[in-house]
C-alpha cells in the first residue's frame, strides 16, 4: 500500500462552514492528491443550466474511480451528509483496491461555526454559500459509532496544518493496517 504517495481516497465531510477546504488546503500543501470539491463541480453543472439533484456526487465518484485507478491518492471536499453518499465512497475506493479514509470534520464550538457561515466569501465564481439557516436545517445523518474507517478532527479545537498532519498519520496507520504490516 505503500507511503502517502500511494493510491489512496480520503474524503472531507462535514456541514458547510466547519472547514473541510481550509483543512484541504493544508493536507494539500502536506500531500499530492488529486482534489476533488463537490462545491466546484456542482457550480459548474448549474453553470451548464444542468439539474444538480445527486449528478455533483456522480460525477465526482467517477472522477475519484478514474484518478484512483490510475494509482493517484484522491481527496474530496463535500458534506457528505447520508450514510448512502459515505458508502459509494467505500464502494469506489473497494472497486479499484484502495485504502479509504473518512475524516468527519467538526467545529464543536458553535458560535464559532455560525461566524463563519455568516461571514464566508466564496472562491467558486458564481456560488452563494448557504446561510446559516440553511446549515442548521440541512439532513446531515449521524455516523454509527462502528464506523472503523472514520477519523473525527475538530477545527475549533485544532489548526488546519496540525489536523493535516493527523489525517496523514490515520491514512498511513490504515495503509499498514489493510496491508498486513
Amino acid at each position: 500500500m505503500g507511503g502517502p504517495g500511494a493510491a489512496a481516497l480520503v474524503v472531507l465531510g462535514g456541514l458547510p462552514g466547519v472547514g473541510k477546504s481550509t483543512v484541504a488546503r493544508a493536507l494539500l500543501a502536506q500531500w499530492q492528491a488529486v482534489y476533488l470539491r463537490i462545491d466546484t463541480i456542482e457550480q459548474a453543472l448549474r453553470d451548464a443550466g444542468a439539474e444538480v439533484g445527486t449528478a455533483g456526487y456522480r460525477v465526482a465518484y467517477a472522477l475519484a474511480r478514474t484518478q484512483l485507478a490510475q494509482g493517484l491518492p484522491v481527496l474530496v471536499d463535500c458534506v457528505n451528509p447520508l450514510p448512502v453518499t459515505r458508502e459509494a465512497w467505500h464502494s469506489v475506493a473497494r472497486g479499484v483496491s484502495v485504502p479509504w479514509l473518512d475524516v468527519e470534520v467538526v467545529c464543536s464550538d458553535a458560535a464559532e461555526h455560525r461566524r463563519r457561515v455568516e461571514t464566508r466569501r466564496s472562491d467558486i465564481p458564481g456560488l452563494t454559500p448557504p446561510s446559516w439557516q440553511s446549515v442548521l436545517q440541512h439532513d446531515y445523518q449521524p455516523w454509527p459509532a462502528s464506523q472503523t474507517a472514520r477519523w473525527v478532527v475538530d477545527t475549533a479545537r485544532m489548526a488546519p496544518e496540525q489536523i493535516a498532519a493527523e489525517v496523514l498519520a490515520a491514512l498511513r496507520r490504515r495503509q499498514l493496517e489493510l496491508s498486513g504490516e
